[in-house]
């Protein structure tokens, strides 16, 4: 599906395409630059690398961090590593293997062409970042260590211990915050974006909240560009952030932004087990211990046996046993869904199974120290459990969305001006996401994909004078105070928190793991009555001025209702099991997901209408270097 505006995908042979495009498109002069202000709302991996890149580029940045500073954004929880297809083990990587296993992994529901460009621009990202010092891991000799991931059958994963995503944050930081001090970016902490602002249908301005004064602030720009994260937290409980939010997006969405596959949400089967319903957050166990790390259970229901008790000829090294060509390093959906079965058959410790590194660390345990041992003690200060002694328990949690914004080819959505990075657009992964796929598409995006495509936007027009008194912002900054004091108004009885840890059990129960036709008519029907609950119940304390959480939070989860109905329909009209994405009914006889390219080998769209049930678009998918196939692991 093209818009009048998309940039569309170049012509000729995938592995010229973007060549074909740096080639041939329009530029903006250095001494133009300077005339343009660009607005970035986000100031993780992929906001924090693209405010910085455009900055020393020589434009007008102004970017836009939630938290006190950028080094606080999610993107530091990030442990196991960032994909490259450099084929330094020489192992048989190439770029066009990284492209056939994203493809694969997603389940042949992504764009080939943007694919493609993930592979071929990860080379440049390592040596970015080893220029900017970040501390990856090296070999007794000297050269950059790399580690297996789920999905694939090569070394690599570039990685800082456990410490990945944190170090790869701290470089983009200190290149954004050098152009701060140069002048070109202005950083605005502790606001967060409230709507957008929409002129002569081309995105020209956000209305963002002061969260430290409560102050309605406008801004105006020739672009903005979203890098705001995913929606994993609609669900309560999930490895995100608590400060994550899906309400930059869906602001975009309400005013013509189309929302692309929402319900391709990613369950990570290595998480620190639920352990009381008080709980306000889980934690992700890195993918890299499945490098030496053997999952398991007792081959007898209900054991109760601590673990150094059971033999291991009566252990089922399970993963290991259902698909031999890849073992423990499956890809998530597959590893989680395994666990899952294995616990619902009664095989599982409680609703958990084991991680077990016993044999390595019988082998080599400086080596397993050395290369998980910040993990290892985070593990051990959050269950009070030594995995050195006894393994580490596990079981899967929503941990990332493929589904987002929909983009184009040059990452531009539906809204003229609007550009959507990382994991807030829908653009790279399928219907499910590889392991250490995510730091490398938030980085590639940032430094080496929009900086082109942004100016390719901007070439096309001279930079008018910048006002926030248009009739357009006044109305967006009213719409938004309207809506904060119709919160504050309700004065309920009813806490936001409770009616969000409602909605995500809901969500996990029917839109989890495995989804339903009888599952998702029934979850629609009580979204739709927990929305309406929501703004006859619902208290929130404070006023409109001043710091006030319970505000800010609140509006999230108004958002959060709206949206889960738009992902429920979602999961209901794609009659087809593909990667993250179960439904029960579409299944083979042993349990795997059931494809059905003939109808649904498209991206869903969706449209917002306001009153109305949202629209349902398609943009067909076009292989034309790979053939879909049975997606097999065995």
């Amino acid at each position: 599906m093209m818009f009048p505006h998309s940039i569309p995908i170049p012509n000729g042979p995938l592995p010229h395409k973007w060549d074909e495009f740096k080639n041939h498109c329009r530029l903006v002069s250095p001494a133009n630059r300077r005339k343009y202000t660009i607005l970035v709302v986000g100031t993780g991996l992929a906001g924090a690398s693209a405010a910085a890149t455009l900055g020393e580029l020589g434009y007008n940045v102004v970017v836009f961090c939630l938290q006190d500073t950028p080094r606080r954004a999610h993107s530091i929880a990030a442990q196991g590593g960032i994909n490259a297809a450099k084929n330094y083990q020489n192992d048989g990587d190439s770029v066009w293997r990284l492209f056939y296993d994203t493809i694969k992994g997603g389940d042949f529901r992504a764009r080939e062409a943007n694919v493609y460009r993930l592979a071929q621009v990860s080379t440049q990202i390592i040596d970015h970042c080893v220029a900017q010092g970040v501390p990856f891991a090296r070999e007794y000799g000297g050269l950059l260590a790399n580690r297996s991931f789920g999905g694939t059958q090569v070394s690599r994963t570039f990685y800082a211990r456990g410490q990945t995503g944190q170090q790869l944050l701290l470089g983009a930081y200190g290149a954004l915050l050098r152009q701060v001090q140069r002048g070109t970016v202005t950083l605005l902490p502790r606001r967060e974006m409230m709507d957008l602002v929409l002129i002569g249908g081309q995105a020209r301005g956000i209305i963002v909240r002061n969260l430290v004064t409560g102050e309605l602030e406008r801004y105006a720009g020739h672009a903005v560009v979203l890098a705001t994260g995913g929606y994993g937290n609609i669900y309560y409980l999930s490895t995100n952030a608590k400060s994550g939010n899906a309400s930059a997006i869906w602001r975009c969405h309400k005013r013509g932004a189309y929302l692309a596959n929402p319900s391709f949400v990613q369950i990570h089967p290595t998480c620190i087990p639920v352990t009381g319903e008080g709980q306000s957050k889980l934690t992700l166990m890195s993918e890299s211990l499945r490098n030496d790390g053997r999952i398991w259970v007792s081959k007898i229901p209900g054991d109760l046996r601590p673990p150094h008790a059971i033999p291991p000829e009566e252990r089922d090294y399970f993963l290991e046993r259902l698909y031999p060509r890849y073992g423990n390093l499956v890809p998530r959906d597959i590893g989680s869904r395994a666990i899952k079965r294995m616990c619902d058959a009664g095989y599982g410790i409680g609703r958990s199974v084991y991680l077990d590194f016993q044999d390595k660390l019988a082998h080599n345990r400086a080596e397993i120290e050395r290369k998980y041992g910040n993990v290892f003690t985070m593990y051990q200060r959050i269950t009070g459990e030594n995995p050195y002694e006894t393994p580490m328990r596990i079981y899967p949690a929503v941990h990332y969305v493929m589904g987002g914004l929909w983009v184009d080819y040059g990452l531009m959505s539906t809204i003229p001006g609007l550009f959507v990075l990382g994991e807030a657009n829908f653009s790279d992964h399928g219907a499910n996401r590889l392991g250490a796929s995510a730091l490398m598409q938030g980085l590639a995006d940032g430094y080496f994909i929009l900086p082109y495509t942004l100016g390719h936007f901007l070439a096309r027009f001279k930079p008018d004078p910048l006002t926030t008194d248009t009739p357009e912002f006044v109305q967006a900054h009213q719409q938004v105070r309207e809506r904060l004091e119709a919160l504050l108004a309700v004065q309920g009885h009813t806490t936001a928190m409770s009616v969000h840890r409602e909605l995500g059990l809901l969500l996990w129960d029917q839109v989890g793991m495995s989804r339903s036709a009888q599952g998702l008519k029934t979850a629609l029907e009580k979204i739709r009555d927990l929305r309406k609950r929501f703004w006859e119940e619902v208290r929130v304390p404070g006023t409109l001025t001043g710091w006030n959480q319970a505000l800010e939070y609140a509006g999230r989860v108004a958002d959060y209702l709206e949206l889960a109905e738009v992902m429920v329909w979602d999961a209901l009209l794609r009659e087809e099991s593909c990667g993250a994405h179960f439904r029960e009914e579409y299944q083979t006889p042993d349990g795997e997901p059931l494809r059905d390219d003939e109808r649904f080998c498209h991206v869903a769209l969706w449209e917002w209408r306001d009153g109305e049930a949202p629209v349902r678009h398609v943009e067909p998918l076009q292989f034309e270097a790979v053939r879909p196939s049975v997606r097999d692991y065995r």
